[in-house]
């Protein structure tokens, strides 16, 4: 992923001359930083859940009416299609958070320079990539509900069968975490629109593009997981 450690100015003002933050390129390393050791914990949350999938698919539960040992695993069809149209939305929603995510890169190394007396780089058009990014995650959480309303239509409950339980809980946590990521960038569209400083929200942006890809992958796995690994 791209750095603008080097282009980001340190000194001067973007705003009529106010202070810029201190240190501008140290803290959206520490801001990246801070967001690979965040990302560490739900990485090992979903590692915890594979390991207990796996090992639950092969492990017998006590019959209490014959007294023996069986293998109550059944496996539930997905609703594929529903969950591929899912899928392409989400990794659209990652191309267009990474534009968003350049725009934004643009905007703080040009600002700069329009402070410059006498240099005008002209009016540049912005595209609402970030708005659109909104909209694609809503789209991709829209689209679980309704493949949840699937299972629901088919019977398939929390509690059905042991793998219904595994495919609620890891498609339920995934949809609890991208959630989140919606929050912080709904928060960074709306102080887009306000008068917070362009340092602050690129940094808000950038590391919010990190945990949107990493939530695009992290969804990928999932699903292939309990597609293929039945």
């Amino acid at each position: 992923m791209a750095t603008l450690n080097s282009t980001i100015p340190t000194g001067g003002g973007y705003d009529g001359g106010d202070n810029v933050l201190a240190d501008y390129a140290g803290r959206l390393r520490r801001a990246r930083l801070g967001m690979a050791v965040a990302l560490t914990p739900i990485s090992m949350l979903f590692v915890s859940f594979t390991s207990a999938y796996i090992v639950r698919q092969g492990l017998p539960t006590l019959d209490e009416k014959s007294g023996q040992y069986v293998r109550d695993w059944i496996a539930v069809s997905l609703p594929v299609s529903l969950l591929l149209i899912n899928t392409f939305l989400l990794v659209m929603s990652t191309f267009t958070m990474e534009m968003a995510r350049r725009q934004m890169a643009r905007r703080a190394v040009l600002t700069p320079v329009q402070t410059i007396p006498g240099v005008s780089i002209g009016d540049e058009k912005r595209f609402p990539w970030l708005a659109v990014t909104v909209v694609l995650g809503f789209g991709f959480l829209a689209g679980q509900w309704m493949a949840w309303r699937e299972f629901a239509s088919r019977g398939v409950y929390l509690a059905t069968t042991p793998s219904s339980s595994f495919i609620y809980l890891l498609t339920v946590s995934h949809a609890v975490h991208l959630t989140g990521g919606l929050i912080v960038l709904i928060a960074a569209l709306v102080m887009s629109m306000g008068r917070e400083r362009l340092e602050r929200q690129y940094i808000i942006v950038d590391t919010a593009s990190w945990y949107w890809h990493f939530m695009a992958l992290l969804w990928i796995y999932i699903f292939a997981l309990l597609q293929f690994a039945k």
